[in-house]
């Protein structure tokens, strides 16, 4: 049983030193890696393990193709003025491959998860002679997990699964005691940027949490169309997630005076403290106005937007 640190009873530098000194313990001499995405978790967890072990942690960028436009070469150099050196690996093919037919989702999860920590991490460590991962791990995903409302991709431990047996590695979760709040506090501490402790939540599985259906090439490119037209309308709001969801079936529209057969996108907006529970941020209709007429100027093939006003629970943040 993990034993939560609220935010009340967070300590940023007390947690922080404590960690170190754990990280520090457990690697030894060793090398170790982790993986950077852009997100608060692992920009957290990044800095913390940096602190740590300095040029005994490498820290990698996985490009897998699902992430949002330009997020490789913006999160590379956000980290480069902080001093730590990023290296981008192209798995973009192997993500692709791995996802291919699959429609159910904790299947496009499972898929997801191997090809993260066996395949493209497992030649990492192989060629790095690393023994370590250091990842972003939070209690919020783990009760996701344990409870069975999905499958979060960074949850081994707690469902039976041992990754030095299975991956070949073992692996270190500094932030597993904390909620999203808690991570924030500890990555001001640590002294990140504004705009990357304040960044709203990315998920793991990236944009393919947000297509319903088959993940394809083309039906990626149009959610991170759709993606970017939402964050940048949202953008400043007080929100704590928001993000474009693509539909499956297609729906009837109307272009040019006939009938034209095309997407649906589902904009999702919350109000949340720690994701446990949301509710629906009340947008004024202008905004909804807007992001329906920019995503259908701007993305191809899409003739509907729909923003959903269902909490969580029975809702979850993410669709997939």
């Amino acid at each position: 049983m993990i034993k939560e640190i609220t935010l009340q009873d967070l300590n940023p530098r007390k947690f922080i030193d404590e960690q170190v000194q754990e990280i520090k313990a457990l690697v030894g001499e060793g090398i170790a890696i982790n993986a950077l995405s852009g997100g608060i978790d692992s920009s957290t967890v990044t800095l913390l393990g940096h602190k740590a072990l300095g040029r005994q942690l490498r820290t990698v960028f996985v490009q897998n193709g699902l992430m949002r436009e330009g997020e490789a070469e913006s999160v590379s150099e956000i980290f480069g003025k902080l001093g730590v050196k990023v290296e981008i690996i192209d798995a973009r093919n192997e993500f692709l491959d791995a996802l291919k037919g699959i429609t159910d989702p904790e299947e496009k999860r499972e898929a997801i998860t191997t090809t993260f920590y066996k395949k493209v991490f497992g030649r990492i460590v192989k060629e790095s002679g690393a023994r370590f991962l250091l990842q972003g791990t939070i209690l919020t995903d783990i009760d996701e997990t344990v409870a069975g409302i999905k499958r979060q991709h960074n949850v081994f431990a707690q469902l039976g699964i041992d990754p030095q047996e299975t991956f070949g590695y073992q692996i270190i979760e500094p932030l597993v005691q904390l909620r999203k709040d808690g991570v924030r506090a500890v990555g001001r501490e640590l002294g990140l940027q504004e705009e990357m402790f304040n960044r709203i939540p990315f998920p793991g599985p990236a944009l393919a949490a947000r297509i319903l259906g088959e993940v394809t090439a083309e039906r990626i490119e149009t959610v991170r169309k759709a993606t970017a037209v939402v964050e940048r309308t949202l953008s400043g709001r007080k929100a704590f997630q928001y993000m474009a969801i693509l539909h499956n079936d297609r729906v009837t529209g109307i272009r040019d005076g006939k009938r034209d057969f095309g997407q649906q996108i589902e904009v999702r907006c919350w109000d949340s403290i720690d994701a446990r529970t949301a509710t629906p941020t009340k947008l004024h209709f202008d905004d909804l106005e807007k992001i329906a007429a920019d995503i259908i100027r701007e993305v191809p093939g899409i003739v509907s937007v729909t923003y959903n006003i269902t909490p969580k629970p029975p809702s979850t943040i993410e669709a997939v």
